[in-house]
């Protein structure tokens, strides 16, 4: 314990911090940790580029609490944290409480889908530190129930995902509603053009730290296996049961598109015989709490969802994250895999591929710096063996028990009639086949290499398409969504950029030109993913009403 306090005393931290940071079981300070800090405490702004499990809750968590007054009593908070979602929201809130518990620290999570009452109450009482969506939050400027004129430090974390769920106009409009003498600290995992436009606007002279995760020493296994496997879009369901049938993960995640994908990747698993959960935007906040408790608990052993469901969880168990398609933004690639490898525990993440997305993985590649293997997927050969293998670990863990002289009775009025090798033997088919044994199972083809196009396509295809300056539908590559609300619900350009991004999985990159008019809007997506968006839109709400979405049916 000596050597977790010097670590985290050679930051200048406080005697309360250092005491929890000891209760809590830390080490050593991560590298994220020691260098954001410093600079932290000494009150200068900072911008963090940060990988997902590098530890930078903390990070901003314990400079934010260093300059807190112990047991303060004033009503309004000294602290925003603006996150894209509401499970991060909780996931800080719980850290900020915990390594503040020795001050007294009031911490507030508020986010869309809890009863707002129970926050008008908590505000009404006083809090210190409010960590929230930026839509919720905004709601409550508006409604005057919370004042940030106190406000010394507003941190963004996970900026580039704010960004990209269309929350730019909240964030700009929140900050406005804070001193302009505050602290501002602005983490995110990708550091695109647009961050940088912020960190200019709203940040002075920010200290600025890049960071990946901790190096791995020579010869030692990298914290995250990355792999994929190619398998054409007919056979990812029964190549998904196969993968895991041979990784056999204690806990995993799976990463679908849409709302719909998920329901069915979750029959087809549950149909396998694994226990496995949905986890996506449709659901109430009351039935994710009770999906992710199963998933802690151990009762569920696989989690499908969606990005938006899915983003900033925190499970200790879990040891593959699997992308049941390749995320249309190489940002979003690195956010999923942060679900595993974190604080230093080890992880596995697959991608499954269609032969013409392999072009996206290389582009994932080049965004993190970090080798994709491209895996051959098991064969029924390696799959027979898998299960094999899996008996004699059953039988083996049997062996083991030495729970066995109550069958003693069985094999003695067998022994007599056959040899004791034809016994055990057929006890092992048993087991074997309670277990699974080898149900027929096809081979899944290997798919086609995608067709060489000639040098002149192949620098096209590279290109954005064109889109018109009216943005009609026969573009190449782009197609015209109907969506059946308007301007006189007071609807927004981020209102549906926020809604796509968090249904669909597209991110806000992806999603082109958009026009509204008092009744309708029109969204151009690419052609390729139309029919997924259209899919994902139909039971989502926008602006508190559930538009009509369809093709555009003329162009204009």
């Amino acid at each position: 314990m000596e050597q977790v306090e010097a670590g985290f005393a050679e930051l200048g931290l406080r005697a309360e911090l250092l005491a929890a940071l000891t209760n809590l079981g830390y080490e050593e300070p991560t590298p994220i940790q020691r260098e954001a800090i410093p600079p932290l405490v000494e009150g200068n702004d900072l911008v963090g580029q940060a990988a997902t499990g590098t530890g930078k809750t903390a990070a901003f968590a314990l400079p934010l609490l260093q300059t807190l007054t112990a047991r303060r009593r004033e009503p309004e908070p000294v602290a925003l944290v603006l996150v894209p979602t509401r499970e991060l929201a909780e996931q800080v809130s719980q850290a900020v409480h915990r390594y503040g518990r020795d001050l007294g620290v009031r911490v507030l999570p508020v986010y869309g889908g809890q009863p707002i009452g129970r926050q008008l109450q908590a505000l009404g009482r006083g809090v210190d530190v409010v960590v929230g969506t930026p839509g919720r939050v905004l709601d409550h400027i508006d409604r005057g129930t919370l004042q940030l004129g106190d406000v010394r430090t507003v941190v963004l974390d996970e900026a580039d995902e704010m960004l990209d769920m269309g929350f730019a106009d909240d964030i700009e409009a929140i900050l406005a509603e804070t001193p302009e003498t505050r602290q501002t600290v602005l983490f995110s995992a990708t550091m695109p053009p647009r961050i940088d436009s912020i960190a200019r606007r709203h940040l002075r002279e920010p200290v600025r730290i890049t960071m990946g995760r901790e190096p791995v020493a020579p010869g030692d296994l990298p914290l995250v296996r990355q792999s994929a496997y190619i398998v054409a879009r007919p056979y990812r369901a029964a190549a998904l049961g196969r993968i895991l049938d041979v990784e056999a993960p204690s806990a995993a995640i799976v990463f679908c598109r849409t709302r719909e994908e998920v329901d069915q990747v979750t029959e087809t698993l549950n149909g396998r015989g694994y226990r496995a959960e949905a986890l996506h935007g449709g659901m109430s906040q009351d039935q994710r709490d009770r999906t992710m408790g199963r998933l802690r608990a151990g009762t569920t052993e696989l989690l499908v969802a969606t990005d938006v469901a899915a983003r900033g969880l925190d499970v200790e168990q879990l040891t593959h994250v699997i992308n049941f398609n390749v995320p249309v933004a190489p940002e979003a690639y690195v956010h999923r895999i942060g679900r595993v490898g974190r604080a230093g525990r080890e992880g596995c993440a697959i991608t499954l591929a269609e032969p013409r997305e392999q072009r996206m993985l290389k582009a994932i590649e080049r965004l993190t710096g970090q080798r994709i293997t491209l895996e051959k997927l098991p064969t029924v050969t390696d799959l027979r063996a898998r299960r094999l293998e899996l008996t004699r670990a059953s039988l083996l863990a049997s062996l083991e028990a030495d729970d066995l002289e109550r069958y003693r009775v069985v094999l003695d009025s067998l022994t007599g009639e056959f040899d004791v090798e034809n016994i055990a033997l057929a006890a092992v088919k048993l087991l074997h086949e309670a277990a699974g044994g080898d149900d027929d199972e096809e081979e899944i083809p290997t798919p086609a290499p995608p067709r060489e196009r000639s040098p002149r396509n192949s620098r096209d295809r590279d290109r954005p398409p064109v889109r018109s300056s009216r943005g009609s539908s026969s573009d190449e590559g782009v197609a015209r969504l109907f969506f059946g609300i308007g301007r006189r619900v007071g609807l927004r350009p981020q209102d549906l950029v926020g809604a796509i991004a968090g249904e669909s999985g597209l991110s806000a990159r992806e999603i082109g030109a958009i026009q509204i008019t008092d009744r309708f809007s029109l969204v151009e997506v690419p052609e390729s993913a139309a029919d997924m968006v259209i899919e994902a839109m139909q039971r989502s709400f926008i602006r508190g009403r559930r538009p009509s979405v369809r093709r555009e049916r003329f162009s204009r």
